[in-house]
């Protein structure tokens, strides 16, 4: 099989592959329509599955596609023998293909097991520091997953109202936003300026201007130098992702966004957005004649800690 999107284990690939297998001809073509951008045009089923694959970056943004359905994942998981609600909602039957593969992948890692959950292993004290260690890394791989599955749905759903697009629009409104969020635009083309929004109605609807009806499309840089996350001990996320902008087929410059994400209080595993942060510099501002830089968040965690705890209007 070929090498899938960067951000796929070998496991989630053959676990994807798997999935996509139960789509039917024309789904399944439709889905390589949409990844490929109708740049691959396949000869068989495995040349589609292959190229979806490939061209898809992780796990949670071939899985969200509409293509993939629900029900599908639902009884890919019972095929599994992984038993969930009927009534799961399909973001957390993600969570439950992921978790199974993830769970695979370390069994084949490691050959020991522990099967009795009662035994207690005493911890050595030179172990401890090495723990700490180790949940410190997996707290901040949390985090970045986190980040990183916030900002495929959020630029999936936003980009999706743009008309060029030629999809249905996913659902999109002040309902993702905390009431008080605030929105600060800096956007430096022919000249700077600076624009600020409170409220989640108003919030919505400039950052929905952008892309319905200004034709804006906005490709983040989901790898490693793109995308940048870190929490506060009270409990605020912040999430800094670097991207391309364009309008059809032409880029017209490269933005910034930093959100801060706090968790729902009346809704388990779901997070609303507090605060926005976008910076956009137009193509005619960036230095002509030299290669332009391939977007990345240049802030060390330092810096977003202490941006986790600036109240949103001094963002």
């Amino acid at each position: 099989m070929a090498s899938g999107g960067a951000g796929m284990s070998e496991r989630e690939q053959s676990g994807c592959q798997e999935l996509l297998e139960l789509l039917d001809n024309d789904d399944l073509m439709a889905l390589t329509d949409t990844v490929t951008n109708r740049l691959v045009q396949p000869e068989s089923r495995q040349e589609a599955i292959r190229a979806i694959l490939v061209y898809s970056q992780s796990v949670e943004e071939l899985l969200k596609r509409k293509k993939v359905f629900r029900d599908m994942i639902f009884k890919y998981l019972a095929s599994k023998g992984i038993i969930v609600p009927p009534s799961s909602e399909k973001h957390q039957l993600i969570h439950h293909a992921k978790h199974y593969w993830c769970e695979q992948l370390q069994g084949c890692d490691t050959g020991l097991k522990h099967d009795n959950p009662n035994i207690e292993i005493p911890e050595q004290e030179g172990k401890r520091g090495e723990k700490q260690g180790v949940e410190q890394e997996e707290g901040n791989k949390e985090c970045h997953s986190l980040g990183q599955e916030f900002c495929q749905w959020f630029f999936a759903i936003l980009n999706s109202q743009n008309p060029l697009c030629g999809e249905p629009p996913e659902e999109w409104g002040p309902q993702h936003f905390c009431d008080d969020v605030i929105l600060k635009f800096c956007y430096n083309t022919s000249e700077q300026n600076v624009e600020e929004y409170l409220g989640a109605e108003l919030v919505s609807l400039r950052l929905l201007s952008l892309v319905k009806e200004e034709y804006l499309y906005l490709n983040p840089n989901l790898n490693s130098d793109g995308l940048k996350c870190v929490s506060s001990r009270h409990g605020l996320v912040v999430v800094a992702i670097a991207g391309t902008i364009h309008r059809s087929t032409c880029c017209l410059g490269i933005f910034e966004q930093i959100f801060g994400l706090i968790r729902c209080p009346f809704k388990e595993n779901t997070w609303k957005i507090k605060s926005v942060h976008l910076k956009i510099v137009g193509q005619s501002v960036l230095k002509s004649g030299t290669p332009v830089e391939r977007p990345c968040i240049k802030y060390e965690k330092e810096e977003l800690q202490e941006l986790a705890l600036i109240e949103p209007h001094r963002l």
